[in-house]
This record gives structure tokens, C-alpha cells and sequence, in this order.
């Protein structure tokens, strides 16, 4: 008997259908995979799991009995665990990591009464230790980056001991070592017969851990994929086509930079580097968490402090005191967690697709201070149409759409005006191959500004970028011209 069992699961939003009669099987110590394209359904049948939705229809089994949990809270204590992509839920800004870590027993009740700071420390490292990662206990959750706070939600799942665990694109922020860590994790819980689903767009994390694949397509399981898995196969199923490789030709640099970074130091003693960004080009940045990557961007966007050297922009000096003097200037980023840096709560007025685009040019649409939702719906309607995005209407909400849907309208926020330099720092977290292509392709369709792209996944560079420059300690490789795509080192 399985220990988790969903039969013809349907849920619609309206004339949405998101699931269509999906049925799936998950056994004790057993991986399997979940593969969909964005929009396939696979959030949708997470929240009803985790009792954040109700199914239309269907019904799910666990352990034999009915299962249709009516919250978070209800999921968990039958022993279905999910740990989300966001991090949102997970902590908050005033919490140290250890009290997150401890945030299940206090919101149950089963922490002690009596707590001190030495107590809750031991109990928030033995949490760690068990997960088998190592934290700043005393930092104010909110300081950690991404990665380390996806760290933190899979650490405390692995603590309620579940006996179906849910993760929900888990490395889409974390390092490779960081990765490697999850996956001797998650081996050990299956061997100890734990069913574990897994979300993810990585191949490299379903080669490693899946011992079976199913693809859900229209909201219903269109493949099942035994080990060893065809992974072109599996793919071509998920996208419903063939699948070909976006790796783009390369673009060598020509004519006078945009762009231009003179001995830069990004930190204290680190190297001092040289950078050029050519029109048309895009180039990206690979490298260890850590390592400089976002930093560097945050630099260039005014968000961050250089600790050395010069940066001119179109042949004049550019030293940009803000994030608004940045886009003033005609540079503009994306940063990496959309739902942190570029998303508005889901029940403030800007939430919506249309606002959502529009909100870093209100100034200067609306340079009388009066709002006409005209320019809004139609700056949005043309994203819709040329990125391809998923969504009912200009008017949909942001927090409707699909993890590959979000990061299209994030990228058409910055489509919708003329740039210089585009700065995109981990584009591509939590997107399937297919938003994948067709964000690389609108990416790429641009040729009057320069393009920097932070990304950790070295697959995900050689997809999108001319040259691909490694960071190391801060500092970067040459940036000489070098064959397609090259790859130039730090040294």
C-alpha cells in the first residue's frame, strides 16, 4: 500500500483549471520527483497537500486513511511537511536564527515554558546538527541570505520528523556543496522510510536523489519515469515538444564599452579587477555562494558601497548614491528573491501583474502625481504578449501566477523602458525549461544595452551568456574577449 495516494485530484480558479484529475503515488523511503512546467499544476497540488487549498474534486489517501487537511498546522501534525520556495513564513526580521528554528514548538506550545537564551541555542543547534548545516544562531534572521534561509525552513521540517516530506524547489537558492549537504540528507531519511516529493527545475538534483520521475502537464500526470531516468525524454515531455538547447552563439564585443569597472575592490583586501560591458552582450557571473556575486550587483545599482576603484557608464564617471539615481541613469536590476526585492504583499494595491510592472517608472509615467491606468494596462498587455506570461490579464494578482510567470513579469518590469546596462541576479531560480527559454530569448532580443547576470549554476550561464567570468573571494577573472562562451577564470 502507498503511503501517500492521490486519485483524479481537480482544482480551477475561476475558468482556470490548474489540476485536471491528477493521480500520483508516493511509498515509504522512496524520492519522487515532480517535473511541470510552470503552470502545470505543481503549486497548486503542493498547497492542497500541505492544507493551504482545498481540491475540487479527488480524494487523497495517507497511510490508508482519508486525508484533506484544512491548514499548515493540520498538514504537519498528520505528518505532511512542506517546505515552500519562498521563505516568507519562515522567520522574521527581529527573530535570531536560533528563535526561528524553534518558531514549530512555539506556535504548538510544545517548547518549554521556562526558556533562556542558553537553552533555546542548544535546542536551535541540535536542530542543525540534526539537518547537518551550520548557522549563525545569534544573527537576526532577516540578515541571512537567501540560501541560508531556505536552509533554516529544511532544517525545521526534517525536525517534526514527518513521514511525507514536500520541498519545494529546495536548492533553487543554495550553493553546490550546499546542495550536495541536502542531498546526503535526504538519502538518510529515505533510507530511514521517510516519502520525500520533490520539486525542482534541476536536473542535476533528479539524477541525483530521484528514484522515480512523474511529469505533470495541463494538471495531469502525463509521464512516469523510472530509474535510470531519460531526462531528454522526460523533458520533452514536460514542455509537450522538442527539446533544443538555448545556448546562444556568441556575440563578441564590439565598438567602445558601455560599461566600465577600473581596479575595483568590492571588499577591503580583496584584488582590484577590471570589467568592460559591450552593447548587445550579455555576460555572466558564476561562483560560489559567497563568493561576490550579488555584491558586485548591488554595487553597480547603487545599493552597495565599492571599497575601491572607479565605474563609468557611456564614457562618463557614474557613482550612483542611490537605487534611484541608478534607473535615473538607465541601469537597472533584478534582484534575487522576487518575492523579497520585487513583489508587493499580496493584499497591497501594487500586487497586481500591471502594477507590479510599472511601479519602479511611476515617476516618470505619472510625473503629475495622477495615475491613469491606462498606460499600466497596456505597458502590461505588451509583457503578456512578448514574454509569453500565463496570467488572465494585466489585472491578475502576482502571488496567481507560477515561480516562471513571476520572473517573466520581473523581467518585463524592466523591458518596458529603455536601459543601458540590465543587471539580473539569479534569474532563472525556480523556472522550468521552458520559461527558461523563453526568458534567454527576451533576454537576448535586446542588443542596445549590456547585460550582467549573477547565477550559481554554471548550466544556467553557458545557456544565456557570450562570457562567463568566475568570482572568487571578490574578485573577478579578466574580462579579455575570448571564444564562445567563454569561460575566463579569477585569479
Amino acid at each position: 500500500m502507498p503511503l501517500l495516494k492521490i486519485d483524479r485530484l481537480s482544482r480551477s480558479f475561476g475558468p482556470t483549471r490548474a489540476l485536471a484529475g491528477a493521480s500520483l503515488e508516493l511509498n515509504a523511503g522512496e524520492i519522487v520527483a515532480l517535473m511541470g512546467a510552470n503552470g502545470a499544476g505543481k503549486s497548486t497540488l503542493v498547497n492542497i497537500l500541505s492544507g493551504t487549498l482545498d481540491a475540487d474534486s479527488g480524494v487523497i489517501a495517507l497511510a490508508g486513511r482519508p486525508y484533506a487537511p484544512e491548514s499548515p498546522a493540520e498538514a504537519a501534525d498528520a505528518g505532511v511537511v512542506t517546505v515552500h520556495q519562498s521563505t516568507d513564513r519562515v522567520g522574521a526580521p527581529g527573530l535570531s536564527v536560533a528563535d526561528a528554528l524553534l518558531l514549530n514548538g512555539y506556535a504548538d506550545g510544545s517548547a518549554p515554558f521556562f526558556l533562556n537564551r542558553r537553552s533555546i541555542r542548544k535546542k536551535a543547534q541540535d536542530i542543525l546538527t540534526q539537518a547537518g548545516f551550520d548557522l549563525p544562531l545569534d544573527l537576526d534572521f532577516a540578515d541571512l541570505p537567501a540560501a541560508d534561509r531556505q536552509l533554516v525552513a529544511i532544517a525545521r521540517a526534517v525536525a517534526r520528523k514527518a513521514s511525507v516530506l514536500i520541498l519545494d524547489e529546495p536548492t533553487a537558492s543554495i550553493s553546490g556543496p550546499e546542495s550536495e549537504r541536502l542531498y546526503a540528507i535526504l538519502k538518510r531519511l529515505r533510507g530511514e522510510g521517510l516519502a520525500i516529493l520533490y520539486i525542482s527545475h534541476r536536473i542535476a538534483d533528479l539524477e541525483a536523489l530521484a528514484d522515480r520521475v512523474v511529469v505533470l502537464r495541463g494538471g495531469q500526470v502525463v509521464g512516469t519515469f523510472n530509474r535510470p531516468v531519460d531526462f531528454d525524454t522526460a523533458v520533452e515531455t514536460m514542455i509537450g515538444r522538442s527539446l533544443r538547447s538555448a545556448r546562444p552563439d556568441a556575440r563578441l564585443p564590439v565598438g567602445a564599452p558601455i560599461f566600465e569597472m577600473r581596479d575595483i575592490s568590492l571588499i577591503p583586501g580583496a584584488k582590484p579587477f577590471d570589467l568592460d560591458l559591450h552593447a548587445g552582450e550579455v555576460v555572466a557571473i558564476s561562483g560560489v555562494l559567497g563568493a561576490g556575486k550579488s555584491r558586485l550587483l548591488s554595487a553597480i545599482f547603487g545599493n552597495a558601497a565599492l571599497a575601491g576603484g572607479t565605474m563609468r557608464l557611456d564614457g562618463r564617471p557614474y557613482a550612483p548614491a542611490s537605487v534611484r539615481a541608478a534607473i535615473d541613469a538607465g541601469v537597472f536590476m533584478a534582484a534575487e528573491d522576487r518575492h523579497r526585492s520585487s513583489l508587493m504583499p499580496a493584499d497591497w494595491p501594487g500586487s497586481s501583474l500591471a502594477a507590479t510592472i510599472s511601479l519602479p517608472h511611476l515617476a516618470k509615467w505619472f510625473s503629475s502625481g495622477l495615475l491613469l491606468g491606462g498606460r499600466e494596462q497596456a505597458e502590461a498587455e505588451r509583457a503578456i504578449h512578448r514574454l509569453g506570461i500565463r496570467a488572465s490579464g494585466p489585472n491578475a494578482a502576482m502571488a496567481s501566477l507560477s515561480g516562471g510567470n513571476q520572473q517573466k513579469v520581473i523581467l518585463g518590469r524592466w523591458d518596458v523602458e529603455p536601459s543601458r546596462l540590465l543587471l539580473l541576479d539569479e534569474p532563472f531560480q525556480g523556472v522550468d525549461v521552458g520559461a527558461r527559454h523563453d526568458l534567454i530569448t527576451a533576454i537576448r532580443a535586446n542588443t542596445e544595452r549590456a547585460t550582467l547576470i549573477a547565477t550559481s549554476d554554471p548550466e544556467e550561464a553557458l545557456e544565456v551568456a557570450d562570457r562567463i567570468l568566475l568570482i572568487d573571494h571578490h574578485t573577478l577573472g579578466s574580462a579579455r574577449p575570448a571564444p564562445s562562451p567563454s569561460f575566463e577564470a579569477a585569479h
